[in-house]
């Protein structure tokens, strides 16, 4: 199998040093797969603007968005960095669970955005209709659906990172769900 290192500062372009030191300035260091973006000049830049970009819909229900997407492509990466950033937007750990599983019964509109993430990614895109017409019930506009779809783009380009190059996570481990995700 093909072993892929983790770039350091040292290692990538200028372009990317000066994205690690910004990185490193905000974060406090710069994870590893941020810094596995940087084998391409271009790509770190790229997704950073991609994660940074104005949306319709909160932090709190994109944490909803990238607990579903990472749960569904099984990214023991984005599962353990975003069940971090589910804490930090106020998530418990059991509500934390309960997203990743495909639902939040603890509140009826991110019930509705997590079953549609969820029918969404499991389809292709092809949600049933009934998962939009909930979605909408919930409150959520057609500029939220947009929105939603952007940030599964933003987590599914992530979790195929860590998929085809399965570096080091540098977050605790989320815990093992008992369950297959399935729409």
């Amino acid at each position: 199998m093909t072993s892929f290192t983790v770039p350091t500062r040292e290692t990538v372009s200028q372009g990317n040093q000066a994205l690690f030191d910004a990185l490193k300035g905000q974060l406090g260091f710069v994870p590893n797969l941020y810094a596995t973006f940087a084998l391409s000049q271009n790509a770190l830049g790229t997704y950073l603007a991609l994660q940074s970009a104005k949306s319709s819909i909160n932090a709190k229900s994109r944490e909803v968005v990238n607990l579903v997407v990472s749960q569904y492509n099984e990214c023991r990466y984005c599962l353990a960095a975003h069940t971090m950033l589910g804490k930090m937007n106020g998530f418990s750990d059991a509500q934390i669970i309960e997203i990743r599983k495909g639902a939040a019964s603890f509140d009826p509109k991110l019930d509705a955005l997590a079953k549609l993430t969820l029918a969404l990614v499991a389809n292709r895109g092809h949600a049933e209709d009934a998962a939009k017409d909930a979605f909408f019930a919930a409150g959520w506009s057609e500029e939220n659906l947009v929105d939603v779809i952007m940030t599964i783009g933003d987590k599914i380009i992530s979790n195929y990172l860590h998929a085809a190059t399965d570096i080091p996570v540098d977050f605790p481990a989320a815990p093992e769900l008992d369950v297959a995700l399935a729409a």
